[in-house]
């Protein structure tokens, strides 16, 4: 029998990012002379990967009257970086109740792993401070395979790296793009509704936990059907 795999998103599931991220917007923003944003404008954008996060801060800029024609967005994308890797956590925090759970679901028998649309590299990185990186088999980073989130080809790569299955596994995650690839990957879904999506993704999802903590009951259940 194949292994129970817990995969999950990094960015409003695990982790609180948000300050972090809105933080380093501002600092790209500010580097172009362009208009700041709030962590409430940054909410909203995040879940996409740094390529899609720089393309609406550029955007909001030039709602706002900033002249971003001449922007290269491959350059603020490696400008982003180079703000973001170093402090990536200086801010962020874990969601109440995240390691105890991801140790009481190891203690169950699932193996666990990260499909996030971060680079590889500042995954393992955030991971290894917040002290989470031995629990985890593998991370699949926004850079790993070919395609990333809401692109099944991602969430599959990263199951076959943990050795499971999509007959076996759970997505957990708080945007479309998790939910989205979890129903094209062929493996049940899990809303986290304490993260950074509007309630309204509870849909796409096979079942929505409120709380870190009802995680490993749910993921139970949907594997064994009862829901």
């Amino acid at each position: 029998m194949s292994v129970k795999l817990a995969v999950f998103d990094m960015d409003g599931t695990l982790i609180d990012s948000l300050p972090d991220l809105a933080d380093c917007a501002r600092q790209l923003l500010s580097s172009y002379s362009f208009p700041e944003v709030t962590d409430t404008e940054v909410r909203v954008m995040i879940g996409n990967g740094v390529a899609a996060l720089v393309e609406r801060l550029l955007a909001s800029a030039l709602r706002k009257g900033a002249d971003v024609g001449s922007i290269s967005p491959a350059e603020a994308c490696e400008r982003f970086m180079e703000f973001y890797t170093p402090r990536a956590t200086r801010y962020s925090r874990l969601f109440p109740g995240t390691e105890e759970t991801l140790k009481t679901m190891r203690a169950q028998g699932w193996r666990l792993a990260v499909c996030t649309n971060k680079p590889e590299v500042a995954a393992l990185a955030i991971l290894e401070r917040f002290g989470l990186f031995e629990l985890f088999s593998c991370v699949g980073g926004g850079d790993s395979f070919p395609a990333r989130k809401p692109d099944p080809v991602h969430l599959l790569g990263t199951i076959k790296k943990a050795d499971g299955t999509p007959e076996q596994s759970v997505m957990i995650g708080d945007m479309s793009p998790d939910l989205i690839a979890a129903r094209s990957a062929g493996c049940r879904s899990l809303f986290a509704a304490w993260g950074y999506g509007g309630p309204e993704l509870a849909e796409m999802a096979d079942m929505q936990v409120a709380d870190m903590h009802d995680v490993p009951k749910a993921a139970e259940q949907l594997l064994a059907g009862s829901v």
